[in-house]
């Protein structure tokens, strides 16, 4: 482990994008599956984490709240509020890691045109 990454062997099964539970309430994301290793990414505090701990699958893809309920949050890195206000009441979720449409599908940029200030040449 360094940097936030590490190494996990004997975890079998394991999915890109996977949210994984380490001891302490830390979580991490599944980044690349190798034939007998899984590495992966910490979200949250590494110094709980150490070698030989256990790590368990929670076989379910990251993902985070979506929609009007979270306008005005503030939110970690799991979509979990760290504002005091509460539980986001939604039941709208996007997976925290997913593809950028491409740029046909996209909506286009429309700009609004403004006066531009020049400088007086008097």
């Amino acid at each position: 482990m360094g940097d936030g990454i590490a190494r996990i062997y004997g975890l079998e099964g394991a999915m890109a994008g996977e949210l994984l539970q380490f001891p302490g309430d830390v979580h991490g994301l599944v980044l690349n599956l190798e034939e007998d290793n899984v590495g992966r990414v910490l979200l949250g505090s590494d110094t709980l984490i150490k070698e030989g701990d256990r790590v368990t699958r929670t076989k379910r893809i990251a993902q985070v709240p979506a929609g009007e309920a979270l306008t005005g949050r503030v939110v970690d890195a799991l979509g979990q509020p760290v504002d005091g206000k509460g539980p986001i009441a939604t039941t709208e979720f996007r997976p925290l890691e997913r593809y950028a449409p491409g740029v046909v599908d996209r909506r286009s940029v429309k700009s609004r045109s403004r006066p531009v200030s020049r400088p007086s040449t008097r």
